[in-house]
């Protein structure tokens, strides 16, 4: 894993967290209790925070970035992710918000100034463009997205399902690599 500072900034990492070894993560970024980063997955903190909660899970090849604070963006775009949030293979966050208990589809692009309000399913290969706004309780699809439907019952109980299958996940693979590095160490002796 590669976990690096950034000028004067280091990131805060959960001792409960597990980051892919192929994973990168640099700069004014935390990362919540029980969080899980994916394989080569890239969370990009340096001219801006990014800002994860707790059981979410980052899947594999997923790029968090952030605008920094000029001209054009006055103040810049931190990106903000709440609690409970899966965030599908491949997906690109960049500058946004997004609350808790959501679902970001594989392949989903959410742009600068974005916000996603909690429980929300956002599907595969979405665009949400700069500045929109996704209101609570809805399924949102397309590029770009619109709003198609309330939750139902069920997608409601996946955020929580979710979020517990990936922090046993999580688990295992840390008890791979642990053991893993164990046996390298006997083998090199």
């Amino acid at each position: 894993m590669s976990v690096r500072n950034f000028e004067n900034q280091t990131p805060q990492i959960h001792d409960s967290c597990f980051i892919d070894p192929s994973a990168v993560v640099i700069g004014d970024v935390s990362l919540g209790e029980d969080t899980s980063v994916w394989p080569l997955t890239v969370i990009r903190g340096d001219v801006n925070r990014i800002s994860i909660g707790m059981r979410c899970n980052i899947q594999d090849g997923t790029v968090i970035h952030v605008t920094h604070d000029g001209p054009m963006a006055p103040g810049g775009f931190a990106t903000d992710i709440g609690d409970d949030v899966t965030v599908g293979h491949k997906v690109m966050l960049h500058g946004c918000t997004i609350g808790d208990r959501v679902l970001v589809g594989m392949g989903a692009i959410i742009m600068d100034g974005a916000v996603v309000e909690s429980d929300v399913v956002i599907g595969g290969g979405s665009l949400v463009p700069p500045g929109k706004r996704l209101a609570s309780g809805y399924l949102y699809v397309g590029s770009p997205v619109r709003q198609v439907r309330e939750l139902s019952a069920s997608e409601r109980a996946f955020f929580a399902y979710s979020a517990g299958k990936y922090a046993e996940l999580k688990e295992q693979h840390k008890r791979s690599l642990q053991k893993s590095a164990g046996e390298s160490a006997v083998l090199a002796e």
